[in-house]
């Protein structure tokens, strides 16, 4: 597509979409949906798209996700403001439904038509981001990048394939149902054709809660039992949104470093471990999450009181993670993880795993510092990094007249 027809089409998309957004939330704005463990999983009601931040990052795991990383291919930096004000405005109509605008005879559809002619909301969230890589020398941005990201480093347990990491943009979707996912996805990819390139793309879900609590992941263990409250806006501050000052570029505030690892899991070999020793690499009970001092999922593990790990062993995957200790506090990450499923693998295998996401203030103090503990970990026989990356989730877009990354490009 030649630069003359892809601006064009960037600008016709963002004029084309305006009259089908219906329904749109006040400025800040808070999300209808309660983050609690037991709701991860449930049909969700509509998020609100406008707000100080992003949806997507405080609500539990939906049924279904897609991860997409994307280069841009946008030739300038206006093209890339265009681009921005697309994403946004196909963002806004998706996460607040409707019809999509009428065409004529000859026209081409306005919509893919697999959700029919009504496009419901089914609780969709749309979390974009941007990459290290976004800062290059293509846009002029290189002085207003994020002050704490960087390309996402290859830990010692890692086996990164160049092809699944990294990205200039990255675009969360998640929904109560698969199709709604994959129809947004279409609807975006059609949008910001010529200005997007898919670099890589994974697709996940949720399980039900069994038989309660938070869901479990495909080595048959509860997922992310131990996140900080997000129902505490002093913990969300604390250990999710990055402020003003700090270092930080001023219009990076109300914005959160978002991390994704795709993570395989080698279920056959996993699938021939005593159950016992499983749980002691966990810390916890397979059939309930507790702690192996406690009784309930959400107890507390009492690590001083087993100093030599005899019942909870020093080397777990909970005690390495979070050491329960003053300094450990402020190291916190809010998880968000889905289980993918695709299929077999070349030489047999089962094709299946985590894709671990994680939101944090700071890369360095919160997520590397973790990874760096959990080195080494039993755990890393069973598991295999093999992608992701270092993103930055944008501030909310507070308006009707905002738009994603205005303050960056402004």
């Amino acid at each position: 597509m030649s630069e003359v027809r892809r601006r064009g089409f960037l600008r016709g998309a963002a004029a084309g979409v305006g009259t089908a957004v219906t329904g749109a939330a006040l400025p800040g704005a808070t999300p209808r949906t309660a983050a609690r463990a037991d709701d991860a999983g449930k049909a969700a009601a509509t998020v609100d798209f406008h707000g100080v931040h992003q949806p997507g990052i405080l609500q539990p795991p939906q049924r279904a996700t897609a991860f997409v990383s994307f280069d841009v291919t946008a030739a300038d930096r206006r093209e890339l403001t265009e681009l921005l004000h697309t994403l946004t405005d196909r963002a806004r109509f998706l996460a607040t439904g409707g019809s999509p605008p009428p065409v004529g005879i000859t026209a081409q559809p306005s919509d893919s038509g697999v959700l029919g002619p009504q496009v419901p909301t089914s609780g969709l969230t749309v979390t974009a981001g941007v990459g290290a890589s976004l800062f290059d020398d293509r846009f002029g941005l290189k002085s207003r990048k994020p002050a704490r990201l960087s390309a996402m480093p290859a830990f010692p347990d890692d086996d990164l394939d160049a092809a699944w990491c990294h990205g200039d943009l990255s675009v969360q979707l998640c929904a109560d149902s698969p199709d709604v996912v994959l129809h947004a996805l279409r609807d975006i990819a059609r949008h910001t054709r010529g200005g997007l390139q898919v670099r890589w793309r994974m697709d996940g879900f949720t399980s039900p809660p069994r038989p309660s609590g938070t869901p479990r992941n495909h080595l048959g263990f509860k997922d992310g039992t131990a996140n900080p409250d997000t129902a505490d806006p002093a913990a969300m501050d604390r250990l999710v949104w990055v402020g003003a000052g700090g270092g930080e570029p001023s219009w990076t505030a109300g914005g959160s470093y978002q991390v994704v690892r795709l993570i395989r899991m080698l279920v056959e070999f996993w699938d021939r471990v005593s159950i016992t020793e499983q749980e002691r690499m966990f810390g916890r009970s397979r059939d309930t999450g507790a702690p192996l001092d406690g009784s309930g999922e959400f107890d507390v593990p009492e690590f001083a009181q087993d100093p030599k790990g005899d019942v909870i062993p020093l080397d777990s995957h909970i005690r390495l993670a979070n050491p329960r200790s003053g300094q450990s506090e402020g190291q916190r990450i809010l998880r968000r993880g889905y289980n993918y499923d695709r299929g077999m693998r070349t030489n047999g295998d089962l094709d299946m795993g985590l894709i671990f996401c994680c939101y944090q203030q700071d890369l360095a103090r919160q997520f590397e510092t973790v990874q760096k503990r959990l080195a080494g970990e039993p755990l890393v026989d069973y598991v295999k990094p093999f992608g992701g990356g270092y993103f930055f989730a944008l501030p909310g877009v507070r308006d009707r007249t905002d738009w994603f990354g205005r303050g960056l490009l402004a």
